[in-house]
């Protein structure tokens, strides 16, 4: 259950968005989120989530969009135009932190997903230009990595990073324990200023453990035009359409995010906060 409350943002150009967005039983085929660019006020990323049950299927047309499809938790097979994979996923739940499964699917491609056991799905899309065939990505193929230190610390799986063949689409999870933070020290990618910086939208899929619990998020800018600092619960998606976007966890509750990231080029190119950069050097942590 989500307790966020809903917080507004100003777009430049007028347009009011959501920057937090509760999960949702009510949708159709399972779907406890649906965020589109429409519906997010930009021009990239699209973010579904779908609970199903054993022997439940989801079957969509990709059309213009690539697709990956991580399985969050269960077991499922996919089949698409030209790709059948099947009973694949390991983790019943992402805090077993064993590497996930996914497929990517090619936009004008078309796929279907059969629950083998109960299902959370994450359906990422982005614009794609035809340029990759559908593929399996196994554990075998996601690098892991700790990142930080001290009080800064997170684990990471890179789905689909820049490294790996896609269009537009980038995926990650990560991982962070209580008392921690993430995303940190701040940092942007909201201009396309290569080679420092490039232009890409983010969402922020959150997962708790015990599920009760929630984390801190704040969205802001440098001049905080846009300054909004917000809870998520389980199951609730932050987006972020700018600005830095750090994460910090609460006593008692580890946290799992989904990060989907697209922009007009795929590289991950972001600029620190400068206050907060010497969270990177050698001088901290300051007790140790």
């Amino acid at each position: 259950m989500s307790f966020s409350a809903e917080l507004i943002i100003h777009q430049p150009g007028g347009t009011d968005v959501q920057v937090i967005i509760q999960a949702s039983a009510t949708g159709q085929q399972g779907a406890i989120q649906r965020i589109t660019p429409a519906s997010a006020g930009w021009g990239y990323v699209g973010f579904e989530v779908y609970e199903l049950e054993a022997g439940q299927s989801l079957t969509q047309d990709t059309l213009d969009q690539e697709v990956c499809l991580v399985l969050v938790a269960g077991k499922a097979s996919v089949r698409t135009r030209e790709l059948s994979v099947e009973s694949i996923g390991e983790r019943m739940s992402p805090f077993e932190r064993k590497k996930p499964y996914s497929v990517y699917v090619p936009n004008d491609d078309q796929f279907t997903v059969t629950a083998e056991t109960r299902l959370e799905l994450a359906v990422c899309k982005a614009p794609g230009h035809g340029n990759h065939k559908a593929r399996l990505i196994g554990p075998e193929q996601v690098d892991a990595e700790q990142r930080g230190k001290g009080h800064n610390q997170r684990y990471v799986h890179n789905i689909l990073p820049d490294t790996a063949a896609a269009d537009s689409l980038l995926v990650v999870e990560v991982f962070t324990d209580e008392g921690c933070t993430s995303s940190y020290p701040s940092h942007k990618h909201d201009q396309d200023a290569e080679p420092g910086e490039t232009y890409l939208e983010e969402t922020y899929y959150h997962r708790f453990d015990p599920p009760q619990g929630f984390a801190l998020q704040r969205v802001y800018t440098d001049d905080f035009e846009l300054d909004e600092c917000m809870a998520p619960y389980n199951q609730d998606v932050v987006q972020v359409p700018r600005g830095y976007h750090p994460v910090a966890t609460i006593a008692g509750y580890n946290n799992y995010y989904l990060n989907v990231m697209a922009g007009p080029i795929r590289k991950w190119r972001f600029t620190w906060e400068a206050d907060h950069a010497w969270v990177n050097s050698d001088n901290y942590p300051k007790n140790k």
